[in-house]
């Protein structure tokens, strides 16, 4: 039997009884969009679609309307599920309108009666979706995540007389197009601009703030937390400190599971890290190997890297003496993270009999944001022969001209330890959020 998951209500917070009732207001009913931007989690999303809908079908019968998300799959389980049943016990009807694809729908109300087409805003390509729509408004769940041509195309489509747009999203760069173009000129696109913050979400407890306020350090803080549209400059690990440099893992500590990560190159240089979690509940970075095949002028093959591969694993395996023979165990891991990109490594390696390999996800922010977090918290370890990784912490810093393209992306040198630290991380990002979230911070 399925499990039905009860919806509690929550009376609305001042801001989120605004973005219900702003289309009918005398003083905003005359605005040509609303923008909603702030904290993640401050209660912006749920309020804005059910507005959306209700003002659609109290405005308009049988005309066209558009949602969009960064996919159609994150816009159904962020917006869709949870607004259709919102939706039902007001008294609408939703259905799939059979005639057309399977993300469109029809709802109903009385005897108003409109159309909803789901979008996804993935990347430059996303725009040829819209091409051809005509729709009395647009709404664009985190809109700061999808391409300015995408954005453009489906606004462009909202030509019906007295159409309407919907903006909500988290911070970004101060330097981020929707932010120069939409936010910084809300008087000259007659727009309605409301900030978010945590507290402006009634169904947040003290408790699950006070867990998202532990999740994000630094530039994601301010964001995030925040709510405010900052930079990332500088190093990007500014809270890394040489006390987390140690000679060995304390006797009173047991490392309880290990993982391999990999970030491979051939010019660039290729990095294998041995990561442990200890008794204490920290990440120990136990050993690197590290070769840049342009410094050295000794490139590498293949199988040359996964021979170096197996012998890391035998250098920090376990030894055995047998009848006065050494017998060696290689590492006992969970897996092992590669470069999801190096395809002809992983191929080799598993021609050579490595079976447990994992591609790792390649997410460069969240992968960022976790370990900024996990080494605030004081859960951070470097053993001090790791000297490439800990050159890199030192290092590693973003990109200032990505900055004015309004990018946040760290640049692409003294990052091949950090990209290999960071394919763990985001591998095995549910045990950390749950270190975070659980521990106090260890002395």
């Amino acid at each position: 039997m399925a499990r039905v998951t009860r919806f509690r209500f929550k009376p609305f917070s001042k801001k989120q009884k605004k973005i219900l009732t702003w289309w009918m207001h005398p003083e905003y009913k005359n605005y040509d969009a609303i923008i909603c931007d702030g904290s993640i989690r401050s209660g912006k999303t749920l309020p804005m679609s059910l507005s959306f809908v209700m003002w659609a079908m109290e405005s308009f019968r049988y005309k066209n309307f558009g949602l969009a998300g960064k996919t159609v799959g994150t816009l159904k389980r962020n917006v869709w599920i949870q607004l259709k049943f919102l939706l039902s016990i007001r008294g609408y009807k939703v259905g799939r309108m059979t005639d057309s694809s399977e993300n469109s729908y029809y709802i109903r109300k009385g005897s108003s009666i409109n159309y909803f087409y789901l979008f996804g805003g993935r990347d430059e390509s996303s725009q040829d979706s819209v091409q051809g729509f005509t729709a009395a408004g647009f709404l664009f769940d985190e809109v700061a995540i999808m391409p300015k041509s995408f954005v453009q195309q489906a606004v462009g489509r909202c030509s019906e007389e007295g159409a309407k747009l919907w903006f909500n999203c988290n911070p970004d760069s101060p330097y981020h197009w929707f932010k120069l173009e939409w936010i910084d000129m809300v008087k000259e696109k007659n727009a309605l601009h409301i900030h978010f913050l945590l507290d402006d979400n009634p169904s947040l407890s003290k408790e699950v703030k006070e867990r998202y306020m532990k999740l994000y350090v630094g530039i994601f803080y301010q964001r995030f937390i925040l709510g405010l549209w900052v930079l990332a400059e500088g190093i990007v690990y500014s809270m890394f400190k040489d006390s987390m440099i140690v000679s060995s893992v304390p006797k009173n500590v047991k490392i309880q599971k290990k993982w391999i990560s990999i970030d491979y190159g051939q010019s660039n240089a290729t990095v294998f890290l041995l990561i442990g979690i200890g008794t204490d509940g920290r990440m120990y970075i136990l050993d690197e190997y590290y070769h840049e095949g342009r410094t050295s002028q000794s490139q590498k093959s293949p199988a040359a890297y996964s021979k170096d591969y197996f012998k890391f694993l035998k250098k920090n395996g376990t030894k055995e003496i047998i009848d006065d023979r050494v017998k060696i165990y290689p590492v006992n891991k969970e897996t092992t993270f590669v470069d999801p990109s190096a395809k002809g490594f992983i191929m080799q390696l598993y021609e050579d009999g490595e079976r447990h390999i994992s591609p790792a996800i390649n997410k460069v922010n969240e992968g960022i944001e976790l370990l900024s977090s996990i080494i605030d918290n004081d859960l951070f370890r470097v053993l001090a022969h790791c000297t490439n990784t800990i050159s890199e912490f030192n290092a590693y810093s973003w990109d200032p001209k990505a900055q004015e393209r309004g990018e946040d992306k760290p640049l692409k040198t003294h990052d091949h330890c950090m990209d290999a630290i960071r394919y763990y991380v985001n591998g095995t990002r549910k045990i950390w959020q749950r270190m975070i979230i659980t521990q106090p911070r260890i002395a």
